[in-house]
């Protein structure tokens, strides 16, 4: 297990560099970012002067190694737009993003898990066509859709939750909601199938035939051997949800890293979006990780090598 660890740790340090690498390239491939942030009447010897302050005038491999260097240290520079530093303005928009993310991941474990073991116990009735409609809606409409029709309804049309900010609690709710929409068709959809197959083992059957109570049979027996697959869900979720929710963000002003990413895409602000986007890089690589992990809880027959 430890071994396993170390090489995992390693591979994240390989992806993270890849990323640094990437991200890189691309954002100098966008053109020349002084002209976004000076004014358009800015004469050209000014414009020099700021590019090699800035040290865009530099060779791009002597920009990459000094890039590399600071990263190393966390140091991605100061960020072109607001004269502070991008990592201090991403960490300042960590626990917004948190607080959206765990909120979301909750309502999806909630209501999705169970809404998915339901259905299956009752497969082919009303209730599992009615969860089965549930979860191809979730599916199937767009993040900004959810999220225009909620603000339209419950914001414009009835007046009971605030269409925008962060604070109290009734601006957390359409937030969460849009962004949980999808997670929760997703592992409804997910559950159901691995009960549906889990529920037709030997070892299920002979459970009843011993007189287990169907609670203990589903919820102990059967939802243990299920869970590899929410397990591997969740992981991919949690990563999603903490580093991807920029549309969502983006509808309701909710300041997160997510809406702080697409401000600093369309600003050309090359250090908050490189800050940025590491951050989502160390995230998805952590859960993936810890989700590996958790099979061998889940399942003692998982070996990690």
């Amino acid at each position: 297990m430890t071994a396993y660890i170390i090489r995992r740790l390693i591979h994240m340090v390989f992806v993270i560099f890849l990323v640094l690498t990437v991200v890189f390239f691309l954002t100098r491939l966008t053109g020349d970012p002084v002209h976004f942030f000076v004014p358009m009447d800015t004469s050209r010897a000014n414009l020099e002067e700021i590019r090699e302050r800035y040290g865009f005038n530099d060779p791009l491999w002597q920009q990459y190694l000094r890039f590399m260097g600071d990263a190393v240290r966390g140091d991605f520079g100061d960020s072109l737009r607001q004269r502070d530093s991008a990592t201090g303005l991403v960490l300042a928009r960590i626990p917004a993003t948190l607080q959206l993310g765990a909120a979301a991941l909750a309502v999806s474990l909630l209501i999705g898990v169970p809404l998915g073991i339901f259905s299956a116990l009752n497969r082919g009735s009303l209730g599992d066509k009615a969860a089965t409609l549930i979860s191809v809606l979730g599916l199937s409409v767009p993040a900004f859709l959810m999220g225009l029709l909620l603000i339209l309804f419950f914001s414009v049309y009835l007046g009971w939750l605030p269409t925008s900010g962060r604070g109290s609690l009734a601006q957390l709710i359409m937030p969460t909601a849009t962004l949980a929409a999808f997670s929760v068709a997703r592992y409804a959809r997910l559950s159901r199938s691995t009960m549906l197959d889990v529920l037709g083992q030997d070892y299920i059957r002979t459970g009843r035939a011993k007189g287990l109570s169907e609670s203990k049979v589903v919820w102990v027996h059967a939802l243990k051997n299920a869970s590899i697959p929410l397990l591997t869900i969740t992981g991919l979720q949690a990563g999603h949800l903490l580093g991807g929710a920029v549309v969502v963000e983006q509808i309701f002003a909710w300041p997160g890293m997510g809406r702080l990413l697409l401000q600093s895409l369309l600003n050309r602000d090359f250090p908050v979006v490189m800050a940025t986007i590491v951050f989502v890089a160390l995230v998805y690589t952590l859960f993936s990780l810890l989700t590996d992990l958790a099979y061998a809880w889940a399942n003692p027959e998982v070996r990690l090598k």
